[in-house]
């Protein structure tokens, strides 16, 4: 699938199944917010091109985004060190992808760095 394929709902299907399965199993934890999108698996096509693949992201926002999110990574089984740290400016976020009942999934936990001191340390 490229870029510019277009996605039909039905695409979304084993997504939206996903979803219902992870909300089922797990209904006790906080909830994120929810985006079904194109995933990049870990997998690559002929080309070597990354694969994108309908599947789901969920976000975690405001001042518990990191307690939300690593109370998720730890009831998924996802491994600390498969998670990655990214910056721009003063916002960050944690970002984590797996496969969950074939699916892809995405954990993201958005958070702000403190605030730089004079001496230029956070």
């Amino acid at each position: 699938m490229t870029t510019t394929d277009t996605i039909t709902a039905g695409a979304q299907i084993n997504a939206a199944g996903v979803l219902l399965a992870l909300f089922t199993a797990h209904s006790d934890l906080p909830a994120p917010r929810i985006t079904s999108e194109r995933v990049v698996a870990d997998e690559r096509d002929a080309a070597g091109a990354l694969v994108l693949t309908e599947g789901l992201t969920l976000g975690f926002h405001c001042s518990t985004s990191l307690a939300d999110f690593e109370q998720w990574r730890q009831r998924l089984g996802l491994d600390p060190a498969d998670v990655d740290l990214a910056t721009t400016g003063i916002f960050a976020w944690l970002n984590v992808t797996a496969t969950y009942a074939g699916t892809p999934i995405r954990l993201v936990g958005y958070f702000e760095l403190p605030e730089t001191a004079p001496d230029g340390e956070r």
